[in-house]
């Protein structure tokens, strides 16, 4: 046997072809386009061809590149790997990108929750606003103490008032409903209601217990205001007859329409005039009247502090007996 049938092993003679190149130090050829070593060997199996494949595609340079630039993007990726082979930058770049979406719907639910806050907060105060703005009067947040009083001491005695006449209406009522008696009641009815609105018109005099209200002069003279302000206080008071009388005795009976005017250092009412000091002569209740007189801001004090007095006395049988002209009505025309 021959040398060159030793080297093969087989017996057979070496192919003629072209030699292998080999790289330094017996290393494999680096070139990307070198053949697999195991190809060479005449021994290696081969796959069978199929009948159906399609005839191979010579490469051309185009495809070549695409291999190479296929090649290029794998050394990347495996650059990108660990020192012991683990995929250990990918993870952390796969954590990483995970990461930052997180990061980013973290932060918009953060700001989405301070601005729900805020506008709960906005509509929280905008309520507290409202209600306070509703159950607020501004007038009498504005009214001082001692005339909140006095409306106060009012209001009860005007509902105290009212309430009595609802009761007494009623019980009029229930007596004219009743026949023969119901003809006799309204009868009386009738007298009684006439002799009060003469009473109120100032055409008929009146007594019952009251007080007397004298005014005294200080360094300035009694105002029309000063004694408008006192008859409305004892209106407000309950005083159901009121007359004025000057220093001279003259008097003058006081109804809805009576007005003061100052002239000179005296009182014009109702047109005439009066001299002071000045004395009214009320009738109601006297404990109510008084009260209403003394309150912190009242008549008593205005006057007080114009350097003057007020000088309230109790009367059990106080005289209203001044009166008025009864008014001749040209125009009104009571309602059938």
């Amino acid at each position: 046997m021959s040398d060159e049938h030793t080297e093969t092993g087989t017996g057979w003679p070496q192919p003629a072809g072209p030699p292998r190149p080999s790289g330094p130090a017996g290393e494999p050829d680096p070139r990307p386009d070198a053949p697999d070593p195991d190809e060479l060997s005449p021994l290696a199996p081969r796959p069978p061809e199929r009948q159906d494949a399609p005839p191979p595609v010579e490469e051309d340079s185009a495809g070549a590149g695409e291999a190479a630039t296929v090649d290029l993007s794998r050394a990347s990726a495996a650059a990108a790997e660990g020192p012991d082979g683990s995929a250990g930058g990918s993870a952390a770049d796969a954590a990483g990108a995970v990461a930052g979406p997180v990061r980013s719907a973290r932060a918009r639910l953060s700001s989405a929750g301070v601005m729900i806050a805020v506008l709960l907060a906005l509509l929280g105060f905008t309520l507290v606003v409202q209600l306070k703005t509703t159950s607020t009067d501004p007038t009498l947040a504005a009214t001082r103490q001692e005339d909140l009083v006095r409306i106060l001491y009012d209001l009860d005695s005007r509902t105290n008032r009212l309430r009595q006449d609802i009761e007494s209406l009623e019980e009029s009522q229930r007596q004219l409903q009743s026949g023969e008696q119901g003809r006799q009641a309204a009868l009386e009815e009738a007298t009684r209601r006439a002799d009060e609105l003469g009473i109120l018109a100032g055409t008929l005099p009146a007594t019952g217990p009251g007080l007397s209200v004298r005014f005294v002069a200080g360094g300035k003279p009694i105002s029309a205001s000063r004694v408008l302000d006192a008859v409305q206080e004892l209106r407000g008071a309950g005083a159901e007859a009121m007359q004025i009388s000057g220093g001279d005795q003259a008097a003058v009976r006081i109804i809805a329409s009576t007005y003061f005017l100052d002239e000179d250092g005296s009182l014009i009412v109702d047109g005439r005039r009066l001299t002071g000091p000045y004395t009214i002569t009320v009738i109601g209740d006297p404990a109510t009247m008084r009260t209403a007189l003394n309150i912190p801001g009242g008549v008593v004090a205005s006057v007080a502090g114009d350097g003057g007095n007020v000088i309230v006395e109790d009367r059990e049988a106080a005289e209203v007996s001044a009166l008025h002209a009864p008014i001749k009505l040209e125009h009104a025309r009571p309602v059938s």
